[in-house]
């Protein structure tokens, strides 16, 4: 959950806007693009929701009780609202998932808040408000669902109106949205509607305009993102052109299905240097009987087998992956197979998630719900496990040296932080000019989450270079 995107330097705004985000990177990329449809009005990006003119919280619906944190963040703003002068006159704004599963119910049972935008529909933001009359006004919004379609919001977002502003080298670039796959204990088909691919053209003229602010990164979004099918060649043809942009050296792209991991892509991943040697391929489970439940349509076997294709095309990569424990009638038996598995593919580093049952979905009413305590002891065998693979992945880069893209300052005095291909964090002592650079790293410790290192000596005399005057 963050609160994004960051404000800007400069003289205060003449509206306050405050984003609070919950979940994936998707919501982060939508909550950046709802800044820029409101920029126009006036409103700028502040880091705290006091004395906030407009306040959204954007909302995920993937696990159980998204619904009930955000309505207690309501209360807060209710509060706040009541209580600090500076916040009185401020508006609520519900977006996200929760907005469009839970619309309707949440404008009856939350009426501080002034509008609800589904996914949508966020770009019809400044209509809304506009509609409302006055941006600190007691006027209850309408709820706008997915029922816009996914290609109008793009259409709005690619007008100069919502011109795109970044701060830091790398940036997320959504160019798939929506799900066909109906997993039988997900939400997304519901909240984010069909699968609809993004037009490769769009795509490439964001990406130029993000390179042209300095972005040297980017991470490709989609619920489904590696089934696009908005150019011909799909994501691997998008992923070739977009190696081509001047100034874009890195790409990388999530989430991605094991139905349409084709071998175009996988080719893709041992010939273009500029996409990142990381892959989230989602397993679920490790169990045929549970993965046919889930409606996942592939086994334990045909995963394996192709994990080991990718290996063979670029045996460096690092792989990250999705897990669900306790799944309705998930047996010893089951869960024993998904370690198994675990064992098997060796991941750098994953999410697991003890399994959560979400209204309207086939899943939440199936027999043979698991017991909560199970979940729990099966949950925690598993992330040891997961987190043994991590620290072993991040222990076999020291003494590496690794080219890292550094993104910001570090806590210290004299420290910088980067990612390296791997996706690991990396902090290094460097001077500040050197954010926004690729530069060499020679890995000498691990941390709990992160690497330690210091700049291999051309790039420390480079970075002392480019501290001297002139």
């Amino acid at each position: 959950m963050t609160a994004a995107p960051e404000p800007q330097a400069g003289s205060a705004p003449e509206k306050r806007l405050f984003i609070k985000t919950y979940g994936c990177q998707m919501n982060v990329y939508d909550s950046e693009r709802m800044a820029d449809v409101l920029r126009p009005l006036g409103y700028g990006v502040v880091d705290s929701p006091e004395g906030a003119d407009l306040v959204v919280l954007n909302t995920c619906h993937i696990r159980e009780k998204a619904a009930e944190k955000v309505y207690s963040e309501i209360g807060r703003l209710k509060e706040l609202r009541a209580e600090d002068p500076a916040s009185a006159g401020m508006s609520i704004a519900v977006a996200g998932c929760v907005a469009q599963a839970e619309g309707q119910e949440l404008m009856n049972r939350a009426p501080a808040v002034d509008f609800v935008i589904g996914p949508q529909a966020f770009h019809k933001l400044p209509e809304l408000i506009a509609q409302s009359g006055k941006t600190r006004s007691r006027a209850r919004g309408e709820r706008l669902s997915s029922e816009f379609a996914a290609e109008e919001k793009f259409d709005a977002l690619a007008g100069p109106a919502a011109a795109r502003k970044v701060t830091g080298p790398a940036a997320f670039l959504t160019v798939q949205e929506g799900c066909d796959k109906f997993c039988t204990f997900c939400v997304v088909p519901y909240t984010r509607g069909a699968e609809f691919s993004r037009p490769a053209g769009a795509i490439l003229d964001e990406a130029r305009a993000l390179a042209d602010q300095g972005v040297r990164e980017v991470t490709l979004l989609g619920q489904n993102v590696n089934a696009y099918d908005g150019a011909p060649g799909g994501l691997a043809a998008l992923v070739r052109a977009l190696a081509g942009v001047p100034g874009l050296d890195r790409i990388r792209y999530t989430t991605s299905h094991p139905r349409d991991m084709d071998a175009a892509l996988i080719a893709a991943h041992g010939e273009v240097e500029a996409l990142m040697p990381y892959l989230h391929l989602p397993v679920q489970s490790g169990s045929d009987r549970v993965l046919k439940a889930m409606n996942r349509a592939h086994t334990a076997e045909s995963y394996l087998r192709l994990i080991e294709r990718i290996r063979a095309a670029r045996p460096d990569i690092a792989l990250s992956g999705d897990f669900i424990v306790g799944f309705p009638g998930e047996t010893d038996a089951d869960f024993e197979a998904t370690l198994a598995l675990v064992r098997a593919v060796r991941y750098a580093s994953a999410f697991s998630f003890k399994y959560s049952r979400r209204p309207g979905t086939p899943a939440a009413s199936m027999p043979d719900q698991v017991d909560e305590t199970v979940k729990a002891e099966r949950l925690a065998r598993l992330q040891a496990l997961l987190e043994a693979q991590r620290q072993g992945f991040n222990a076999a880069v020291v003494g590496r040296t690794v080219p890292v893209l550094f993104e910001r300052k570090g806590r210290f005095a004299g420290q910088v932080v980067g990612r390296s291909p791997y996706l690991q964090g990396v902090f290094a002592e460097g001077p500040e000019t050197l954010i926004g650079q690729i530069a060499g790293v020679e890995i000498t410790a691990t941390g709990p989450n992160s690497l330690s290192g210091r700049l291999a000596q051309n790039t420390a005399d480079q970075a002392t270079a480019m501290m001297e005057p002139a």
